[in-house]
């Protein structure tokens, strides 16, 4: 059987592509994946080390007569983002990735593909060994846990790196070059609950086949979110029938817009009749709302098995109410660049177990007062329901140099290698530039790849042709900085 890899060009990153998809390695799981390119560093002859929280750093000697050029930092990260289609049969802890070839593309048999940031790190270590590459000194930094709040970056001790000059690898636009990124935070939100016998049918409630994706790059898509999707629906069953709500799961990732939930509830036969009514009027309703975005949104009714007992009215409306009120989506554009998402927020992950709700919001911004005033309003909303907030996993963003020699040099290496001047661009997502810049300063940074559309969902893929562009600007730009 043919590999999706088979003559793909240059043979050379796409070879450490194929092995990393090979490889599990999600966030919090990614020893093997430093074992493997330490093990790769070491059979090359290059100094590599690992510190305490697992970030790994590759020295790579420069290219004959360029060791007195500045050392340049290649950075990435090891770890991707766990996502699957339900019906998937895929263990991120110890299978590899099905990679599928889909004419210009490649993506993965319904999960996602790792090309955030595979192809950053496949990259890296193909220039470091590529014999036609000319570059100064090379420092390798592939950061662990950054899919889940930027914490190999947090984690970064002092002189780890010695660069001043960092590419990061990490973007995801062919034809862009980004000079900045949002900062974030999380809130996490506990709510306590109180649980009354009901008499009742057990049912479930599925909300399903949205598209979801990445929290950041496409907040601003309009796609719908599957906790608030199934909220409205439970909010219009509870007005007119009997509802127990027993329980409810939705979203899995911070930084992924949750495309699935599923709500266990209880109700009479007389609530059962209401909710077979309302679904399809709801179905058409979103077909109204998301028809272009999430065109294969599902709503599914059936039987539950025993239900635990569920919600006091008191409780339960506190709960949906609580997720109805949390703001999810754009809050604000840029002032200062245009097209640009300045704040934004994503209501990511909501738990309701037996002895409490859960409730996990990502916020994101460009200016960090508009960051804490939205997460105020958070914090608030969450009081109000009798909730307890507190923030976790905040990271600073990266503002824009435009009077960088690395950017003004970049600018004029891609021009000649593409016949065409780059766009000039931030980016409402997190990058490990905004952290690393602050505990290393005076860092020269830039952020490029190729095109990698839908990431942190299983529609993930990676162009294939723009992944040849990527490799040849990268060698052509450490070529001209080390001249």
């Amino acid at each position: 059987m043919a590999s999706p890899f088979d003559g793909l060009k240059p043979e050379l990153i796409w070879r450490h592509f194929e092995a990393l998809t090979r490889i599990p390695r999600c966030s919090h799981n990614e020893a093997a994946a430093a074992r493997h390119v330490v093990q790769w560093a070491e059979k090359l002859g290059f100094l590599a080390s690992q510190d305490k929280v697992g970030n790994v750093v590759v020295r790579v000697p420069a290219s004959p007569g360029k060791e007195g050029a500045p050392a340049v930092v290649l950075q990435g990260h090891l770890d991707m983002v766990g996502e699957k289609d339900s019906s998937s049969p895929h263990d991120f802890a110890k299978d590899p990735i099905r990679v599928l070839r889909e004419g210009d593309y490649l993506t993965a048999d319904g999960t996602t593909l790792g090309s955030d940031n595979g192809i950053g790190l496949a990259a890296a270590m193909a220039v470091a060994e590529d014999p036609d590459a000319v570059h100064g000194p090379l420092e390798l930094l592939f950061t662990v846990a950054e899919e889940v709040g930027l914490d190999g970056a947090q984690g970064l001790e002092p002189g780890s790196v010695t660069g001043k000059i960092m590419l990061n690898l990490d973007s995801e636009e062919d034809g862009a070059v980004y000079v900045g990124c949002a900062g974030g935070a999380d809130t996490v939100i506990d709510l306590p609950v109180e649980r009354a016998r009901k008499e009742g049918k057990p049912l479930e409630i599925v909300v399903g086949g949205l598209k979801g994706g990445h929290s950041g790059l496409d907040i601003n898509t309009g796609r719908g979110n599957a906790i608030k999707v199934l909220a409205h629906l439970l909010d219009r069953l509870r007005r007119s029938a009997e509802l127990g709500l027993v329980s409810l799961a939705g979203g899995d990732k911070h930084n992924a817009i949750p495309r699935e939930a599923s709500a266990v509830i209880v109700t009479d036969a007389a609530g059962q009749k209401t909710l077979e009514q309302l679904v399809p009027t709801y179905r058409d309703e979103l077909a109204a709302m998301y028809g272009k975005t999430d065109p294969g949104v599902t709503i599914a009714v059936k039987d539950a098995a025993g239900a635990d007992l569920p919600l006091t009215p008191a409780a339960r409306d506190r709960f949906i109410d609580l997720i109805l009120g949390l703001p999810h989506g754009v809050l604000a554009m840029s002032q200062a660049v245009e097209g640009l998402v300045e704040t934004s927020t994503n209501l990511a992950v909501v738990r309701l177990e037996a002895t409490g709700a859960h409730l996990h919001a990502s916020t994101r911004s460009s200016v960090m007062p508009a960051l804490a005033a939205a997460q105020d309003e958070i914090f608030a909303v969450a009081r109000l329901a009798s909730g307890d907030p507190r923030a976790e996993g905040s990271y600073p963003g990266w503002q824009p140099d435009m009077d960088s020699p690395l950017l003004k040099r970049a600018i004029d290496v891609y021009t000649r290698v593409r016949g065409a001047a780059p766009e000039i661009k931030a980016i409402h997502a997190g990058l490990e530039c905004g952290i690393i810049g602050e505990k290393f300063g005076g860092m020269d940074m830039l952020s490029f790849g190729p095109q990698i559309e839908n990431p942190h969902s299983p529609s993930e893929q990676i162009r294939i042709d723009t992944v040849d562009f990527f490799y040849r600007f990268l060698k052509e730009l450490l070529n001209a900085q080390a001249a």
